[in-house]
């Protein structure tokens, strides 16, 4: 593979920062509730929730496809992954997530990702019939990702990504589209040093239409009704930069233990910090933690404005088919600590082949 660094990568980063700088003149805490299509800032995968997306310096594989696409560069064939998670338990919603990636040719990788939330059946009301009994509707939410990654160097890895973002009701829709870009750096004498950039969810905005927005009245003077279209306004993106670093301690036997640390400055909510750690015995069996820490997590509601209270944790059991290509079937399950609510439960399989 060729060490030395490509023009590619180096529009990427140049395209990267500039973004940089036009996301976080975008907004701040203080614009909170602002930004619309939230749920591209809900991680559906069990294996990096583990760890309180601190990852952004060493995500691998599909999961990288939302914590950081460069990591997708890290796939050797092919990886297919399959999530479920309980949002929020008690509340009946729900997520799914199939994810694939494909390495072509020496150095790239092709991805798919489709994400999709559920909130069960919500009774109708109108102004008329305050408390329902006129059925129920169900809201959907669902995002397709396309991704390519490539291996620029053997310390600079790289990636874009395009989603498709879908948000309806029976009779409301909106549709947009975001992009994401990321760089990982990797360095030190046994590749045990990881360093991260990620810009994710910039885009142009959304705004709901359908008939929804309509209804039938009388204008003065006429005796037949007219059909009007209430405007509806438009809403940014949750657009998020992470920066992040991650170092591994190797010991004997094929034991390792690695530190992490993430900083996510969002355009839309509050700053957050996180670290964590993962210890892996042989990679069959892999347990992590981490703490999210924002202002006011540690305080009671309405100070803490976030239903997350900072703890995460999870754990991999994984068995191998074939070391030298890295052939696995793997088990991944974490848990995010929540108030109220029973905390957020994610459970997925994966495969590599």
């Amino acid at each position: 593979m060729k060490s030395s660094v490509k023009y590619p990568v180096v529009i990427l980063l140049i395209g990267l920062l500039t973004l940089t700088g036009f996301t976080l003149n975008a907004g701040n805490k203080d614009r909170s509730g602002e930004a619309g299509a939230s749920e591209l800032l809900i991680n559906p995968w069990a294996r990096s929730s583990g760890w309180g997306n601190v990852n952004t310096a060493n995500v691998t594989g599909v999961e990288a496809m939302f914590i950081n696409i460069a990591g997708s560069a890290f796939t050797r064939r092919t990886e297919i992954v399959f999530n479920h998670t309980t949002y929020l338990k008690g509340a009946d919603v729900g997520m799914f997530a199939f994810g694939v990636n494909q390495k072509v040719g020496e150095s790239g990788v092709i991805g798919l990702a489709v994400t999709s939330m559920s909130f069960g059946d919500i009774p109708v009301t109108t102004t008329d019939l305050p408390e329902g009994g006129i059925g129920t509707f169900s809201p959907s939410l669902l995002n397709i990702s396309f991704s390519y990654a490539r291996v620029f160097s053997n310390s600079i890895y790289g990636g874009i990504q395009v989603k498709l973002i879908s948000e309806s009701i029976p009779d409301m829709s909106a549709q947009g589209i975001a992009l994401d870009a990321g760089i990982q750096y990797v360095t030190g004498e046994t590749d045990n040093v990881h360093f991260g950039i990620t810009l994710r969810n910039w885009g142009p905005t959304m705004k709901f239409s359908g008939d929804g927005l309509s209804f039938r009245t009388l204008l003065s003077g006429q005796q037949s009704q007219f059909t009007l279209e209430q405007r509806a306004a438009s809403y940014q993106l949750p657009s998020q930069l992470n920066i992040g670093a991650a170092y591994d301690i190797n010991f004997a036997g094929d034991y390792r233990l690695t530190f992490a640390g993430n900083f996510s400055s969002n355009a839309f909510t509050k700053d957050q910090v996180m670290l964590g750690l993962e210890f892996s015995l042989k990679s069959y069996l892999m347990l992590r933690g981490a703490y999210t820490y924002e202002e006011g997590i540690t305080k009671d509601p309405p100070d803490r404005t976030t239903w997350l209270t900072g703890p995460s944790g999870g754990i991999t059991v994984q068995i191998p088919f074939n070391k030298e290509k890295g052939s696995s079937f793997a088990v991944d399950y974490s848990f995010t600590a929540t108030d109220p609510f029973e905390g957020i439960h994610r459970i997925g399989a994966r495969i590599n082949f």
